[in-house]
């Protein structure tokens, strides 16, 4: 039944005192903070609203569910999870079934505030996330822009809005601080230094934002009375399955979140989800890679995103599994992140899934990741996995859920406890995902630029004596910096040695694993000189070239091209020789 549901004010009432809550399927919040600059501004336009669906939520139905209170203040630093709220004994509640990213922004614009990384900031460091709050450009003329905006909102920091002489920023949650509409005319004239024309923009734009905050009764809501929890969770489904924020895994997750009894699935998964991405220099994991792994590791028949596979039977048997599923996981990233991978370089997530199943079999042995006797299953899982990355065409794309099970498979079925890369490349081969490499496929490898992800993984790959558990950069042998076309001028080399000279500079043949703070301490340094500063002896110099296969290295770039070329024939041998495979001639 319709309902009109009064001012946006009262909403966000609603929402602090709790009689407003979201249903444990709901999503996250997923807004940035355009978008909610831009809600207000249709809001001010008078533009529709929408809608809301509510669910009635009887007492005694309220206290069999997990319920969530709204974001108030977005925190990127430490996760945009929505909180419980536990609804008291004998009391009903409204939970949102439609309508709370618009809701949760409003709640955010009006009483809260956001903290987002700033650009150049270490992801780390809290003080990259400075919080910011809603204002409104009070002398904004009330042109419309191209995207069609006639009021001026930002999310800035306090000082900011201060300081800015051009604007006159006003926080957007004080206009719920006026006592009444007659209340603007005494602040324009108190508190701001306008001239005539500036106090009647500045009263007219408050005027409006009382209005359409306090005054407008634009909240109208539809509700829904069932008490039964498949209805509720079919209408979410219908009424969400049509957007395109809200993925299908969402919706997949929303079932598995209400069908857990003795564990609280969202908040496990999202801990899990954020431990994962905190292991090493940090992954970027979602839920899909959770719940994916979850079915995986299960045992369910499909490892497809299929309604389904997410029965109350197969829930059932995920909760159980939870703890060992949770171990592998963790075990599998922290494995990848001592090979050298983390967010920046791994191509395909779904690649650590055979890795965690086969973890998952051999009840994810304490110090996998270190332990000696484990060093020749390390080795089978890294060349099996670096070669599936390293692949041009791609193994994890198309028929991934196919080839998934069909890895399962092999992997339940081996009897020993040993890494089986061999049969698993032998069902890989037979799906048309051919690990062996091609001529022309290892030429490509070597001609891939410096910022491709398979860089990393290629040299790690050609010098398995490099570290990886310290943190190492990609890095020019011959500086990049030196390649500019008026420094190549100045050295006397003509336009078209230019030209092969920086074909050369970005490719793998100028490229090393170089440890981060000798990467910073580098710098533009040519590498005869760095050498020299950093290896007294000339046999520790040659060792290190050895090792890198620098082979002699020229004093300055009068020999690059001759040194690169001559490299990049001793870095496609050796590939050969990791990949197993043979020089056609």
């Amino acid at each position: 039944m319709y309902h009109p549901g009064g001012t946006i004010e009262k909403a966000v009432n609603e929402i602090s005192k709790n009689n407003y809550v979201l249903p444990a399927i709901q999503r996250e919040f997923v807004w940035r903070p355009e978008q909610i600059e831009r809600l207000f501004d249709s809001l001010m336009q008078g533009y529709p609203f929408g809608a809301f669906l509510f669910w009635k939520v009887q007492p005694e139905t309220a206290t069999e569910f997990q319920f969530y209170d709204f974001v108030r203040n977005y925190n990127e630093f430490k996760g945009v999870h929505s909180p419980k709220v536990e609804v008291p004994k004998g009391l009903g509640v409204t939970a949102v079934l439609d309508g709370q990213q618009r809701l949760t922004a409003l709640n955010i614009g009006l009483r809260g505030s956001m903290r987002l990384k700033l650009k150049g900031k270490h992801k780390k460091n809290p003080e990259a996330y400075p919080v910011r709050y809603l204002y409104i450009n009070l002398l904004h003329d009330g042109s419309e822009t191209e995207n069609g905006v006639f009021y001026e909102f930002k999310f800035l920091e306090p000082q900011a809005a201060e300081n800015d002489q051009e604007k006159c920023w006003f926080q957007v949650g004080k206009i719920l601080d006026f006592s009444s509409l007659a209340a603007i005319p005494d602040l324009v004239e108190e508190e701001y230094d306008f001239d005539k024309e500036q106090r009647k923009t500045a009263r007219t734009t408050l005027n409006r934002l009382f209005e359409v905050i306090r005054s407008n009764p634009n909240v109208a809501y539809y509700e829904e009375a069932s008490q039964e929890l498949n209805r509720v969770l079919n209408i979410f489904i219908r009424l969400n399955s049509g957007g395109t924020i809200l993925s299908y895994s969402d919706l997949l997750l929303s079932i598995a979140v209400a069908q857990w009894t003795e564990l609280d699935a969202r908040e496990e998964i999202h801990s899990l989800v954020d431990t994962l991405n905190d292991i090493g220099a940090g992954f970027n994991f979602s839920h899909d890679f959770v719940l994916k792994a979850g079915l995986m590791l299960s045992d369910i028949a499909s490892v497809g995103f299929k309604v389904d596979n997410f029965s109350k039977k197969n829930m059932a048997l995920l909760q159980d599994n939870w703890p060992a599923i949770r171990s592998a996981l963790t075990r599998t990233v922290q494995l990848a992140s001592s090979f050298g991978l983390s967010g920046a370089n791994l191509r395909a997530e779904s690649s650590l899934l055979p890795i965690a199943y086969f973890l998952y079999k051999i009840e994810s042995p304490e110090g996998f990741e270190i332990k000696g006797k484990y060093k020749k299953d390390r080795a089978a899982i890294r060349g099996w996995l670096f070669r599936s990355l390293l692949k041009p065409s791609g193994i994890w794309g198309s028929g991934l859920d196919t080839l998934l099970t069909a890895l399962r498979d092999v992997l339940k079925k081996t009897p020993d406890t040993a890494f089986p890369s061999t049969a698993l490349a032998s069902v890989m081969s037979k799906r048309g995902k051919q690990l062996s490499f091609s001529d022309d496929e290892v030429y490509e490898l070597l001609d891939m630029s410096y910022g491709d992800k398979r860089t990393f993984l290629l040299l790690s790959m050609l010098f398995p004596h490099v570290d990886l558990n310290n943190q190492f950069h990609v890095d020019h042998v011959f500086p990049i910096s030196r390649f500019t076309p008026s420094k190549l001028t100045k050295g006397g080399f003509p336009d078209e040695i230019q030209e092969e000279m920086k074909d050369w500079a970005n490719t793998v043949a100028n490229l090393q694993l170089l440890e981060g703070q000798l990467n910073k301490e580098k710098n533009a340094t040519l590498p005869k000189a760095w050498l020299k500063e950093n290896f007294e002896s000339k046999k520790a110099r040659a060792n290190y070239c050895d090792l890198h296969s620098l082979g002699d290295v020229p004093d300055d770039l009068d020999g690059f091209i001759d040194f690169a070329k001559a490299r990049y024939e001793r870095l496609f041998e050796d590939l050969y020789v990791e990949l197993g495979s043979s020089k056609t001639t």
